[in-house]
């Protein structure tokens, strides 16, 4: 069931789910928040309301989240039924394009956390003058892709055709699905991913809690892991010519911040590097506080 807020596209024979705030100021720029892997539209929770303040602002749950359709998944190298999805940057990108074009009708500004701005990076580029800047918070640097394999050990280079085999099979990855799908799992992953313990709450385990009950959540799931070979920030930013700007967590625990400071140093796009301390891979919701007037900022210069 949607809640009473929530819209609903019709896309590709998929539900599409999202929320708008503001627009009260009629600017001709509006932004698009992009959520991360496991989490959904609500989890801007802290930051649409203030970013309405200024222009129309949207959040959108991605095909396999929140509540949106959770279609079986098609890996690589699987036969695609119509009924199926393939979990990918291409999918998810076009996805944000499509909804840009026929929802918000008017230049925007994507906002991604972690997976979603990846999702930002490759729907910029579909998209083309139609986005005017991206926002990277904590950009998913994917260290786990076959495009990085050079930078991983010689046991983990040895075990990559072993994990790709095991995260094949479905009985697997539902197993690993039911035993993350749980109150207690989730609370202990967020105490992992806010070192600071800031705003880990009951509305934040639940809102991350309920999508997973979903028929098609464990396939989606599936899906997701299966990426092994998609594309990486750098590669995506090299061929755009729009302003993106960084915020990252200090303390994250996934994505070294080391990475995000050396993507500053050499890629052309980048024209700014916030960084939150004492924050973690989700700043946007641990320090909202901090983060938003970055936001508002950047918005405010871009229009």
């Amino acid at each position: 069931m949607t809640n009473t807020n929530t819209h609903i596209l019709n896309w590709n024979g998929l539900e599409v789910a999202w929320k708008k705030q503001g627009g009260l100021m009629n600017l001709q720029l509006a932004t698009l928040l992009i959520h991360g892997f496991g989490a959904n539209k609500d989890h801007w929770r802290h930051n649409q309301a203030v970013l309405g303040s200024i222009s129309e602002c949207y959040a959108i749950d991605l095909i396999g989240f929140g509540e949106s359709s959770q279609p079986n998944s098609c890996v690589q190298g699987e036969r695609k039924s119509p009924d199926h999805f393939c979990y990918n940057f291409d999918n998810w990108g076009q996805q944000i394009a499509d909804f840009t074009r026929l929802v918000i009708k008017k230049p925007v500004i994507l906002i991604g956390n972690s997976i979603g701005g990846i999702i930002a990076l490759r729907a910029a580029k579909i998209l083309g003058l139609n986005c005017k800047g991206i926002i990277l918070i904590n950009c998913a640097q994917r260290l786990m892709d076959d495009k990085n394999l050079a930078k991983q050990s010689f046991v983990q280079k040895g075990l990559r055709p072993f994990l790709k085999f095991f995260t094949r099979q479905r009985w697997l990855s539902k197993n690993l699905f039911r035993n993350a799908a749980k109150p207690d799992f989730i609370e202990k992953v967020l105490k992992k991913a806010y070192p600071s313990g800031s705003n880990i709450d009951e509305d934040l385990i639940n809102l991350l809690y309920q999508p997973t009950k979903g028929l098609g959540a464990p396939e989606a799931f599936h899906g997701f892991i299966n990426i092994f070979n998609d594309y990486l920030a750098p590669e995506l930013m090299k061929q755009l010519d729009i302003p993106v700007n960084m915020i990252c967590g200090e303390e994250d625990p996934w994505e070294p911040i080391s990475e995000a400071k050396d993507w500053f140093s050499y890629i052309e796009c980048i024209r700014s590097l916030e960084i939150i301390p004492k924050s973690g891979h989700c700043p946007h919701d641990e320090t909202p506080e901090l983060v938003n007037p970055i936001l508002l900022k950047l918005i405010q210069d871009a229009t």
